[in-house]
């Protein structure tokens, strides 16, 4: 037995890895709700450094970015896919991802940050897109969607559509993920780009995070589950840092009888409006179990909503996200089945 942590949220590798035992298998297949849907519980990871260094998570066998992904893929029923927002990958990816991975097997996709109103590193744009920017866009080191000319944003929807139709095809998108950023305030325009930004995917199912508080405030959160009401569009359920101006509050709302989704961010309060530090330390968080379990209710109550519900553990530093999306997977089970 390991001695406790200093820190119970940050207690390393080796205790995280301890705690993951005894439920090794909990989150493998989805889980029925009695009188609801299935809920599936996964991370938003599986590819990350931390996650993928020596004797983590993965066995030392796991060598190629195959067998870690079969691995993953045997022990959870969903990923989310993060690289998407960072660049466009190429279809042969997702042609990959498919054969890599079981018939049950489900990929939420999160949108390329410049479909959201988030800037791109113009290193980063496909060189389609990169070599027709005009010379003062292209002289900047990152840029945004609303700075494009129209014909080089219609290619970017274009471009991503095609990158991951090998998964829509298959039957393993699960859907995309709009995430607006916390200057995205509630405003017409804005949900005007929510809607323009599902009508460029087609027929690819979305669901919409926002980062700003202020969509859920006194005035505006019966306005924004409306909104989403409406129009069809799963509200992504987070579990993040509180106190904070943009802090999203934890709640139950289900926008859409197809899909209900939950993330967790962890709540590490003093880094998730910190500029100027590496991603993961922003989700460096591992919860305890109280802390789960305070969601399984919410979960069920969702899962009764939704004909699907997807539980995505984004604290993804090393074996925490696994860790947690087991632990979960574990405290459902046993609520739903006692």
């Amino acid at each position: 037995m390991l001695a406790p942590p200093e820190n119970p949220h940050d207690p390393g590798m080796a205790l995280a890895a301890q705690r993951a035992e005894p439920v090794a298998e909990a989150a493998r297949e989805p889980i029925r709700i009695p009188d609801g849907g299935d809920v599936r519980i996964g991370t938003a990871s599986w590819t990350d450094p931390t996650m993928t260094a020596k004797g983590v998570f993965y066995p030392d066998d796991a060598r190629t970015a195959e067998d870690r992904l079969k691995f993953y893929a045997d022990l959870f029923p969903v990923v989310e896919v993060d690289a998407t927002y960072y660049a466009i990958p190429r279809a042969e990816t997702a042609e990959l991802w498919v054969e890599r991975t079981p018939d049950r097997f489900l990929f939420d996709v999160k949108a390329y940050a410049l479909m959201t109103g988030q800037p791109s590193e113009v290193k980063r744009i496909p060189k389609p897109i990169r070599e027709g920017l005009p010379k003062e866009l292209a002289d900047k080191l990152r840029i945004y969607g609303k700075d494009l000319p129209a014909e080089l944003y219609d290619s970017v929807f274009e471009m991503f559509r095609e990158a991951i139709k090998p998964l829509q095809r298959a039957g393993k998108l699960g859907t995309v993920f709009l995430q607006y950023p916390r200057w995205i305030f509630p405003s017409n325009e804005a949900r005007e780009a929510i809607l323009d930004a599902r009508g460029r995917l087609g027929e690819m199912p979305v669901a919409v995070e926002f980062r700003n508080g202020a969509w859920f405030n006194e005035r505006n959160a019966e306005r924004t589950l409306r909104f989403l009401e409406d129009n069809d569009i799963p509200l992504v359920m987070v579990d993040e840092p509180q106190g904070l101006k943009s802090s999203v509050p934890p709640f139950t709302a289900v926008t859409s009888d197809r899909l209900a989704v939950v993330r967790f961010h962890g709540r590490r309060v003093e880094t998730w409006e910190k500029k100027g530090i590496p991603v993961i330390e922003r989700f460096r968080y591992l919860y305890d179990e109280d802390e789960l379990a305070d969601w399984v209710p919410q979960v069920r109550a969702a899962a009764r909503k939704a004909a699907q519900t997807h539980v995505l553990m984004n604290n993804c530093f090393g074996n925490y996200g696994t860790t947690n999306a087991r632990e979960f997977a574990s405290l459902l089970r046993q609520a739903s089945t006692g």
